[in-house]
């Protein structure tokens, strides 16, 4: 069956301080969208749709065509790519942007901007994480059985394989049921404090997450198409619901997943990673991500270059 993987590369970088997601980090100045990328394929993945700002449509080309060109599948055909934009004049027109706005409307957004390039299911993931190579293969593998309407799955991650050591982050904290997710919050100021361990930072010093056996959501899902439908439905809604004069509010993946399985309108399966999700939310992890790509590469995880 043929899937796709969708990337979401349009964010600002802000806390990083820059366009992280056209950063190089590997050995040959590799991005980490092109690990992505990579063992997308090998596991099975025939299609590339990159969410993007058209200003970085270039320099895109330019830093993944030699791996989009080299690539192949299975039966050895060339992958199918597609560049989408996620721009504020996608917006709806009943929904006037701010005049002082800059940043795009969030992961929902996003998303929807590649409706018309995906009819495939497929997997949509951050440009700026390292999810393991296992995770695409257990996504692909999730994505033959999930049924057309109504269910989705998710890559769940330990949370304590998941926190910077150099500021707080954001982490979909969920909660299970066996293998189904009962409920996804995003949080976003959790943090390793002064004892040791990992606290909600967001109202004060909260008490301890329970992260040996805390699971995130790191932006990894698995949808089918029918997800479309709902998705834009969710997000005029929540422009409707939202000051005219917002500059910051985002609609979110999580949030809108959390609303769905609340409601009863979808089921999502759980698919658990061992493996370490590292990226580049601040500048500080950098050179942890470098060596950390470098010893993949020394260990024969991945050829001495992408490309």
């Amino acid at each position: 069956m043929k899937a796709s993987l969708v990337i979401m590369a349009a964010g600002m970088g802000s806390r990083y301080g820059g366009n992280k997601q056209i950063d190089g980090v590997g050995p040959s100045g590799e991005m980490l969208m092109e690990y992505s990328i990579f063992d997308a394929v090998r596991a099975g993945f025939e299609k590339v749709v990159l969410i993007i700002k058209p200003e970085i449509e270039e320099l895109v080309r330019g830093m993944v065509g030699d791996l989009l060109a080299s690539l192949r599948t299975a039966e050895g055909k060339e992958i199918e790519v597609c560049y989408v934009y996620q721009t504020l004049e996608s917006i709806p027109a009943f929904y006037t942007v701010s005049a002082e706005r800059t940043k795009p409307f969030g992961t929902c957004h996003a998303l929807l901007c590649a409706r018309d390039a995906v009819r495939e299911p497929f997997i949509v993931i951050n440009a700026d994480d390292y999810y393991g190579v296992d995770a695409f293969q257990t996504a692909y593998e999730a994505l033959q059985r999930i049924p057309a309407e109504h269910y989705a799955a998710m890559v769940g991650y330990h949370l304590s394989k998941t926190i910077s050591e150099y500021g707080a982050v954001t982490r979909g904290i969920c909660m299970t049921e066996g293998n189904d997710l009962k409920t996804v919050v995003e949080t976003y100021q959790l943090r390793r404090c002064a004892d040791g361990l990992i606290h909600d930072t967001s109202g004060g010093e909260g008490g301890p997450v329970h992260e040996e056996t805390a699971v995130v959501s790191m932006n990894f899902w698995c949808f089918t198409p029918w997800i479309f439908g709902k998705l834009e439905s969710y997000f005029h809604d929540f422009l409707r619901a939202l000051p005219a004069d917002s500059v910051k509010g985002e609609c979110l993946l999580p949030t809108m997943v959390d609303d769905f399985l609340h409601r009863g309108e979808l089921r999502v399966e759980v698919l658990r990673s061992e493996e370490r999700w590292f990226g580049v939310t601040y500048r500080e992890d950098r050179p942890i991500v470098q060596a950390d790509l470098r010893e993949l590469h020394e260990k024969g995880v991945y050829p001495p270059s992408l490309a």
